[in-house]
């Protein structure tokens, strides 16, 4: 069942409809991404009530979230480079597994420790299942309309699946428990796994080289120390020893893995790779696509509930606008791809970002400013999901088919850690211009600055672009 992975596949411009099949496999594929994406996100409302129910110190709470975005983000590379090895296919249905039984154990945790653990297996399944069920569905379709058309749906999907996240995380705290935010995982990945094996082909190369182990262990380490040292920073300051010095860390050891890769006989990246134009600086268009929009929901979240004063399920519902921009944005993405090309789709839909970003420049402290905010996250939706949509596309195209596991693991790895470093960075500077007791003005201060430096951002992702061949995918 191996696929001919040896040729380069060549883009195609007339398959333009799906087939029966490919509709079976982009809906599992789909359904398993979106759960994936409304994990990252379910427990954040639930937080406080995980904390009183399993006794957690109210210092410690931020671990549930870490200890699943160290996983996550330190483990994808590593992960998506072994599904090219031993099989996408495989890896996808071991890691959606675990995700179904560690979210069991995380929903009958009985104490601060086993839900720990059933993070950490959390983000470990999202590291082996992103990168392995992308890789499947970008060699499931050809290059061309019908891969930007299924990877715009796929990008939709994923960011309203935050959305949705948020929102179902404080329905199922209110009207049930906190522990059906995991339960809630399991009937979805025991369905994929039902019904994947009878419609996804194994995809792996015929020959198997050795997996470059110095390279898995120095990336690895060097991801985890950098993600821990970003989170820690978040909480405790970008002046803390403690973050200051993972972060170093983090950067010694991407350097040896870089050293590492250079003289490795089969490195877990090869340089031919990383010399793409297209793959760098489309990745780097994807991080801050990732970092912005993220973080903004947090600056918003800061808005709605501490200027507004919204409850946390008020403020999760407000951002039901945002899930229907990003859906019509991974809905049009591709046919925008398709008349543009992608480096124009990645240009417009930043200059939209940007634009909507910088319009809550104008929110104010009264509720009129809700329309001005529902209006501009709503736009800001779509012109993310334009970028991501052609981050992705770039970052995947023109490579063959044995190394589309490594790309959607570098793709993966800028996704989290995109989401990952906006929150710190913007936290950061929302505290040092309200101060450590803010006021609602003070708050209001501090989320505009931190606005106006996130749609600044945007533009640089704009400007990155330009590093892009003109024609990325023509």
């Amino acid at each position: 069942m191996a696929t001919a992975e040896a040729t380069k596949p060549q883009p195609s411009t007339t398959a333009t409809k799906l087939t029966k099949r490919q509709r079976i496999v982009l809906l599992v594929l789909l359904v398993a991404q979106f759960m994936l994406a409304v994990d990252f996100s379910i427990l954040n409302v639930a937080l406080p009530a995980i904390g009183a129910g399993l006794g957690f110190p109210l210092g410690e709470l931020q671990w549930i979230g870490t200890a699943f975005a160290l996983s996550a983000a330190g483990f994808t590379l590593l992960f998506g480079r072994v599904a090219d090895l031993f099989g996408r296919r495989r890896l996808f249905l071991a890691g959606l597994a675990v995700l179904g039984v560690s979210s069991l154990v995380g929903g009958l945790a009985t104490g601060p420790g086993v839900l720990i653990a059933a993070r950490v297996a959390q983000g470990l399944a999202t590291a082996a299942v992103t990168p392995a069920g992308l890789a499947l569905l970008t060699t499931s379709f050809p290059e061309g309309p019908l891969r930007e058309r299924a990877l715009g749906l796929n990008g939709a999907l994923m960011s309203a699946g935050f959305t949705a996240g948020a929102v179902l995380g404080g329905v199922l705290t209110d009207l049930l428990s906190w522990r059906w935010a995991f339960f809630v995982n399991v009937p979805v990945a025991l369905g994929v796994l039902l019904a994947a094996p009878g419609v996804i082909r194994e995809s792996r190369p015929d020959v198997r080289p050795k997996l470059d182990l110095p390279g898995a262990l120095s990336v690895t380490l060097g991801l985890l120390a950098l993600v821990y040292g970003l989170t820690r920073a978040g909480l405790a300051g970008w002046a803390d020893p403690l973050a200051l010095g993972a972060l170093a860390l983090g950067a010694v050891l991407l350097l040896v893995f870089g050293a590492v890769e250079r003289r490795a006989a089969a490195p877990l990246v090869p340089l031919s790779v990383l010399r793409r134009r297209s793959v760098v600086w489309g990745n780097l268009a994807g991080l801050i696509a990732f970092l912005t929009e993220t973080s903004l929901v947090f600056l918003l979240t800061l808005y709605l509930q501490e200027v507004l004063d919204f409850s946390a399920l008020a403020a999760g519902l407000s951002f039901g606008v945002l899930g229907l921009g990003t859906v019509l944005g991974g809905a049009t993405a591709a046919r925008l791809i398709a008349a543009t090309g992608t480096r124009a789709t990645l240009v417009t839909g930043g200059l939209v970002q940007a634009a909507a970003t910088a319009a809550l420049l104008l929110l104010g402290q009264g509720h009129s400013s809700l329309g001005l905010l529902l209006v501009a996250t709503f736009v800001g939706g779509v012109g993310n999901m334009f970028v991501i949509v052609g981050f992705m596309v770039t970052a995947t195209s023109g490579l063959p088919d044995r190394e589309q596991g490594l790309a959607t693991g570098l793709a993966t790895m800028t996704q989290q850690i995109g989401i990952t470093m906006g929150t710190p960075v913007m936290s950061a500077i929302v505290a040092a211009r309200a101060g450590a007791h803010p006021s609602a003005p003070a708050v209001l201060d501090g989320v505009a600055l931190a606005v106006l430096v996130n749609a600044a951002l945007v533009l640089v992702g704009v400007l990155a672009t330009g590093f892009l061949r003109r024609r990325t995918d023509s």
